[in-house]
């Protein structure tokens, strides 16, 4: 009676067909094994016979042997709730798709505590993961957790210790590029919504504010300068700058984010002012259902997640530890500075 399956053939099979030992067939099979050499005619004669058989390496076995799973660890600070930043590990997934992995997610608390993140990291590594990413929901400096790989790569973070590669936007180059949109339209009153809770990312968009300003030969105007949260409730913050004389007032507005820049609308609609006939805003991340869904569209920075997700997997992957060049805002070795592109839409015009 015919089986109803077919044991599969082993590498044992294929050295006995081939007529040669399982070493031998490893070595003609893998291309390359240290301190033994295989001729031309013995490869050949082993890939016919794993060829008639039909052999295929055990991809477990193969990784058990070298200690290295087919997974990538991703450690996640709160990207796996945040829809502005999960297409990173979007983006992750599919990079390491491309290259036979698979991404083992452990999500972990902003902030939560070092027992935590040391056994998310010991889970990690019992699985023999292939290397590990570490993501957070925005840019800011960390003390890289103890047990980490040194190869981990930090993601939309920077380690504030250790030789780790880091990849995050180029808040710098983005907030001066949206600041540069208002000056080429006219604007020279330009006001800026920051964060109250400050870190690298609002240090990196304020210089760049500042220095965009500077650049046309204007200097920041502190009144023109204003903090509040980071959410759309934030942008009320801008009302007593909407209150100033007509003269005085800012005919131009970077919202450091694209919420703030929702809440700025708001204001500015309840004083009667139109954007961007009256007052133009560019904010900051290109946030889904946010930024083109607003009243005109609004005119914003697109925080590049995706990018820097596939980025983290090839880098990871591919060992990729020579550092990029940084500019002069942004000197500390292993920091890779992806580009933050505008998105013009309707919110930007000139000054009235």
């Amino acid at each position: 009676m015919a089986r109803g399956w077919q044991a599969r053939a082993t590498l044992g099979d294929v050295a006995a067909r081939a007529g040669v030992s399982k070493t031998t067939a490893s070595v003609a099979l893998n291309d390359k094994r240290d301190g033994i050499r295989v001729t031309d005619d013995t490869r050949e004669r082993v890939r016919a016979a794993a060829a008639e058989l039909g052999y295929t390496p055990n991809a477990m076995a193969r990784d058990l042997r070298a200690r290295r799973s087919r997974t990538i660890g991703f450690l996640s600070e709160d990207v796996t709730t945040t829809p502005f930043a999960v297409g990173m590990l979007d983006a992750a997934q599919k990079e390491a798709s491309r290259s036979g992995h698979l991404l083992s997610i452990v999500q972990l608390d902003e902030g939560g505590s070092s027992e935590a993140q040391w056994d998310a990291i010991d889970l990690l590594r019992q699985q023999q993961v292939a290397g590990i990413v570490y993501a957070t929901m925005y840019h800011r400096v960390l003390a890289p957790p103890p047990g980490l790989p040194d190869d981990t790569v930090f993601l939309n973070c920077r380690a504030a210790e250790g030789n780790f590669i880091s990849i995050v936007p180029d808040e710098y180059q983005g907030a001066f590029a949206a600041v540069t949109e208002l000056l080429e339209h006219g604007h020279r009153r330009i006001g800026f919504l920051d964060v109250s809770e400050h870190h690298e990312a609002s240090t990196l968009r304020r210089q760049g504010y500042m220095d965009a300003l500077a650049a046309y030969g204007l200097e920041a105007n502190p009144r023109l300068c204003v903090e509040d949260l980071s959410y759309a409730r934030g942008g009320k913050a801008i009302e007593p700058l909407l209150d100033l004389p007509p003269s005085q007032r800012p005919t131009g507005l970077f919202c450091y984010n694209d919420r703030q820049a929702m809440g700025a609308y708001r204001a500015i609609r309840k004083r009667g002012l139109t954007i961007p006939r009256d007052i133009s805003v560019v904010g900051f991340d290109d946030q889904e259902y946010i930024a083109s869904e607003l009243d005109p569209p609004l005119t914003t920075m697109q925080v590049p997640h995706r990018a820097m997700g596939a980025m983290a997997i090839h880098i990871l992957l591919q060992n990729d530890s020579v550092p990029a060049a940084s500019p002069a805002h942004e000197r500390t070795p292993g920091v890779r500075l992806v580009p933050v592109p505008i998105i013009r839409r309707d919110s930007v015009g000139p000054p009235p």
